[in-house]
């Protein structure tokens, strides 16, 4: 018998112990087959489906509310790029949102099932109108939160994914500091490089902090990272000299 131990998960992560192989067949491509293989071992996806999330994305905001405490009872929040729905069971569960009264409105191309508490547009958040539909799916009011886990398409090519991520993360900011309550925070997904230095100093003018976070859940091979800025001071009164923490 072997006296190895076995290899204790890294702090922060789950482990469900599962080892599924999955083999090339006919109709399935060997990078198709890796993905499925990496599915099926992941155990945010098991854990997901266990505990009825859309996906395991679902533990990225759940992370990050846990380390930067974001969420509260009765906050209105905008998710941006909410397929297939994950951040917006979590936000409806966390903020209190029902269908008698919704506080959260999510927006994505993509189609989406219903989410109890969540009012979902189907609709490009780059369309011109998109802004001015989401306040109106919030009543006129100003939200709390807004989220953007956006991401374009890959094409494998780093400098073209996150100039093209970059772009989504620097629309979803310039949409948060036109409709942020004071004292409201923007998440966003950027990509491992950092914020743009332009971007970066503009949030660091509006927010009383900013700060770089990869939850554990965001695969370590990943280069995504979350931008989460704090503290909204409103574009009036924005100060010249904050704080940014790149942990």
């Amino acid at each position: 018998m072997s006296d190895e131990k076995p290899k204790k998960p890294k702090k922060g992560r789950i482990d469900t112990g599962l080892k599924v192989r999955v083999k090339s067949a006919r109709g399935r491509t060997a990078s198709s087959a890796r993905w499925l293989e990496r599915q099926l071992n992941d155990p945010y996806v098991v854990k997901a489906k266990k505990e009825g999330w859309r996906s395991r994305a679902a533990f990225k905001i759940i992370e990050i509310n846990e380390k930067c405490h974001l969420l509260k009872p009765g906050q209105r929040v905008v998710d941006l790029g909410a397929a297939p729905g994950g951040w917006s069971q979590v936000v409806a569960q966390k903020t209190g949102s029902t269908a008698d009264r919704t506080l959260v409105v999510g927006i994505d191309y993509l189609d989406l099932d219903p989410i109890p508490g969540v009012t979902l547009l189907k609709k490009d958040f780059l369309d011109e109108d998109a802004p001015e539909q989401l306040m109106a799916a919030l009543g006129g009011h100003r939200p709390d939160i807004v989220l953007s886990d956006m991401a374009a398409p890959t094409t494998g090519h780093h400098k073209t994914d996150y100039l093209r991520t970059m772009h989504l993360c620097e629309v979803a900011a310039m949409f948060a500091l036109d409709v942020l309550a004071p004292g409201g925070a923007f998440v966003a997904k950027v990509f491992r490089g950092g914020t743009e230095t332009e971007l970066l100093a503009k949030l660091k003018q509006h927010f009383a902090t900013v700060a770089h976070v990869k939850p554990p859940s965001s695969r370590q091979e990943s280069v995504e990272l979350y931008l989460v800025a704090k503290g909204f001071k409103g574009r009036q009164n924005a100060a010249e000299t904050d704080t940014v923490d790149e942990g």
